[in-house]
């Protein structure tokens, strides 16, 4: 019987997960995708869409458009996992895996922080993105606060970029003296991976006037006094509030065995869960790597590779290693681009390149080898 993968969730890791083992095992194996949404985006082109350099509709790429030889991709809402079975069940249908990986991403709780919803800004999602860039334009001047309002969150570098882009914003509108901006969350430093990276963060920050403030968490707004209050005491008085909003695994995760403690926990050698056959990679897994796109690629090549070996009955390969490399925004025309190793040494290491105009064009690469390798038929 030809052995059946299905890969939950069709985001940077499901994409590539799929593309490699259908380059590998197209002809020897069933490949099935689904993923509730009917495209996919970068994660970093919402700041394009923040700041009204493209639309929601320029930045979508239709899996209609998907079309690796071997690969199904389903449309359709996940709606119960059995990890101990390898069952799925969808609003459409059923599915029995051989061998199941989960990539369903996180998701955002804009509730779980009072306040947030009804005064608040966010521009993790398209639509967040959206409402934002329509609401600067007539901006005049105050407080900008750039708050993390939980921990793990998509994208440690992301809060800065838009401190960062918003910088530029402001003083090319000629407003930079009216409008102060401050970063805040739980970490103790910009993107603490290694003072490698966040040290030069750190001081491009105090260039700029922008104000980090680590270790508070606000945790909830007070809409009549426009006050971000701390979870540790005190808060921020601003004008205009933009979070970064606390991230929950998805309701069908937590619902199933998989996550007991909110992310799915994992073998750190090859993203193995406690169920025989059933993998978790990218931002659902409780992993020992940054949340972001570039590692859940990353993590997918890996557990393609354990998965081909399995299904051929050869040695397993190496052991993943935690690596990737991430490009940030600065703004002024110019892109950063982050080294992190979280797994190959006994603690992780990182460094910063630039920023320079040099990775500008290397971002848009990556970009575009991305969707050609996913998404040829665009």
């Amino acid at each position: 019987m030809t052995p059946h993968v299905v890969i939950l969730g069709a985001g940077f890791g499901g994409l590539e997960l799929a593309t490699r083992l259908s380059e590998s095992l197209a002809d020897h194996v069933r490949l099935t995708l689904i993923d509730s949404n009917d495209c996919f985006s970068f994660g970093f082109s919402k700041l394009d869409v923040l700041l009204g350099k493209r639309s929601q509709d320029e930045v979508r790429m239709p899996y209609a458009s998907f079309a690796s030889p071997g690969v199904e991709f389903r449309q359709e809402v996940i709606t119960a996992i059995d990890p101990e079975n390898r069952y799925v069940r969808t609003e459409a249908g059923s599915y029995q895996a051989d061998i199941l990986v989960v990539a369903l991403g996180a998701q955002y709780d804009p509730a779980a922080t009072p306040g947030f919803a009804e005064d608040g800004y966010e521009y993790y999602s398209l639509a967040g993105a959206e409402r934002l860039c329509a609401a600067l334009p007539t901006f005049q001047g105050g407080n900008i606060v750039i708050s993390v309002l939980g921990e793990p969150y998509k994208c440690p570098p992301a809060p800065f970029e838009a401190a960062f882009l918003l910088e530029d914003y402001f003083a090319t509108r000629g407003l930079g003296e009216q409008v102060s901006i401050t970063v805040t969350g739980f970490m103790g430093a910009p993107v603490p991976v290694a003072k490698e990276v966040s040290e030069p963060i750190l001081q491009h920050l105090t260039a700029r006037g922008i104000t980090f403030v680590g270790k508070r968490t606000v945790c909830q707004l007070n809409t009549a006094d426009k006050v971000a209050q701390f979870a540790e005491g005190g808060g921020l008085p601003y004008d205009l509030f933009i979070g970064i909003p606390v991230h929950r695994a998805p309701k069908v995760v937590a619902d199933s065995k998989l996550a007991p403690d909110g992310w799915i926990p994992v073998e750190k050698t090859n993203l193995a869960t406690r169920f025989s056959g059933v993998y978790a990679l990218g931002d659902v897994a409780a992993a020992f790597t940054a949340k972001a796109g570039t590692f859940a690629e990353r993590a997918a090549q890996f557990v393609a590779d354990n998965i081909i070996a399995d299904l051929r009955g050869t040695p397993p390969p190496g052991p993943y290693d935690g690596a990737g490399d991430c490009f940030m925004e600065f703004g002024r025309g110019e892109v950063a681009k982050m080294h992190a190793d979280f797994l190959s040494g006994p603690t992780p290491t990182g460094v910063l390149r630039g920023p320079s105009t040099e990775f500008v064009a290397e971002k848009a690469e990556f970009a575009r080898t991305r969707q050609q390798r996913w998404f040829a038929a665009l």
